[in-house]
């Protein structure tokens, strides 16, 4: 709307300042300026943002932890999932894997909720929903994760959400 308004005022401006010039063809006398105070008194124009990307569907985000949480997949072949992933944490994630299915947490079934841009507006905040299987004690839990796209238009999990998920301890862990 704000752009309409805009558009209409420099073409008013714009007419208002062509009449003037060319009423003034017939006169001995030189055409007066335009008047300036209409356009001194328009704000300059602002850019706006382009309009948001579609948020990803909620299966995007949930195929990340599917395969974070499978012991089948190894560590090295999990590192694309996670925002600068490096040698460092193939063991974290294969721990992670096992870890699920020693304890009888293996197959987790995922829910992502609540889908919207977070504050740089290139990742996508998600309420993640982790329920544990049949008959296992334990329950669902809930928590806030942040995915990150990547450059082929796939997500991974941000570097602190993995972080939050995984618990990995930096003095045990070689540097990545």
């Amino acid at each position: 709307m704000l752009a309409v308004v805009r558009s209409a005022v420099t073409i008013l401006v714009a007419a208002f300042g062509l009449s003037y010039g060319l009423s003034g063809c017939g006169s001995d006398r030189p055409p007066a300026p335009p008047p300036t105070t209409a356009a001194s008194s328009a704000p300059a124009p602002v850019a706006l943002p382009p309009p948001p990307a579609p948020l990803p569907p909620p299966s995007a985000l949930t195929d990340v932890l599917y395969r974070l949480a499978d012991p089948a997949v190894p560590g090295a072949d999990k590192l694309p999932l996670i925002e600068d992933a490096g040698p460092g944490d193939v063991a974290a994630l294969d721990r992670f894997g096992r870890a699920l299915a020693d304890n009888g947490y293996h197959p987790m079934t995922f829910d992502a909720a609540d889908l919207a841009w977070a504050a740089n507006a290139d990742d996508v905040v998600a309420t993640v929903i982790a329920r544990t299987p049949p008959g296992r004690t334990g329950g669902d839990f809930t928590f806030p994760m942040e995915f990150a796209r990547t450059p082929d238009g796939g997500w991974q999990l941000t570097r602190g959400s993995a972080d939050l998920l995984l618990e990995v301890d930096a003095a045990q862990e070689p540097p990545r």
